[in-house]
């Protein structure tokens, strides 16, 4: 059992803003909330909320899961992190994560033209333009290396495109374009709507197998 909640663990780390202008524009917020499982057993829920004010973008990442084995809680696992984009740039992060006992924190900030991020291992500059583990972005579908935002991981990923496959949306069958992200000791499976209306993909679906052989999945509620 042990093993089995340090890979869920493992693979949770890489899922997880601002700005102003002379006119203000009303900010448009968009949420993607997500019951997670593992192996097929509920363990909690992820919420997503991005907010576009026109000048930028802030998103918000919460996730509480928790895993009971006889009645008792035997994992939990808490995660908070803020994001800041510009474009498609990453320019602020601040992110909290508690498992069980143990506490993680990560920052980043653009300084000099470039991204630094701090971490428990000290202060990293990354490049000019860093993408998290952004899946509401379908930008990072070209990406060959992404950040992660629980432990500040600069990694590299391979992105395949696995083609179209109907899936349940919320209770209706749906077309989705199927794409897999591949990096060290991870591989995770996404899924996007491409008839959303207006030109863009949006994101629906999440599954992973971890190296141990533990199936994490998210459903849209």
């Amino acid at each position: 059992m042990r093993r089995k909640l340090q890979a869920v663990s493992a693979l949770l780390l890489t899922f997880v803003f601002s700005g102003s202008s002379a006119f203000a524009q009303p900010a448009q917020t968009k949420e993607w909330r997500f019951r997670a499982q593992l192996d097929g057993r509920e363990i909690g829920e992820h919420t997503f909320t991005l907010q576009d004010d026109g000048s930028g973008r802030t998103l918000r990442s919460t996730a509480e899961f928790s895993v009971k084995f006889l009645f008792i809680t035997a994992f939990r696992y808490l995660h908070k992190a803020d994001e800041r984009w510009s474009g498609n740039c990453l320019t602020g992060l601040t992110s909290e994560t508690v498992e069980n006992s143990e506490r993680t924190a990560v920052s980043g900030t653009v300084a000099e033209g470039v991204f630094q991020i701090k971490d428990k291992t000290g202060i990293r500059t990354l490049n000019e333009c860093p993408m998290t583990f952004a899946y509401w972005n379908p930008e990072i579908l070209t990406q060959q290396k992404l950040l992660n935002p629980q432990t500040g991981e600069w990694l590299s990923v391979e992105v395949k495109n696995l083609g179209t496959e109907r899936i349940t949306v919320r209770g209706l069958a749906k077309e989705a374009e199927r794409y897999q992200i591949k990096g060290p000791k991870t591989e995770i499976d996404l899924w996007y709507l491409t008839d959303t209306g207006v030109g863009e993909k949006e994101w629906v679906g999440l599954r992973s197998i971890t190296p141990e052989g533990y199936t994490v999945s998210y459903e849209l509620i």
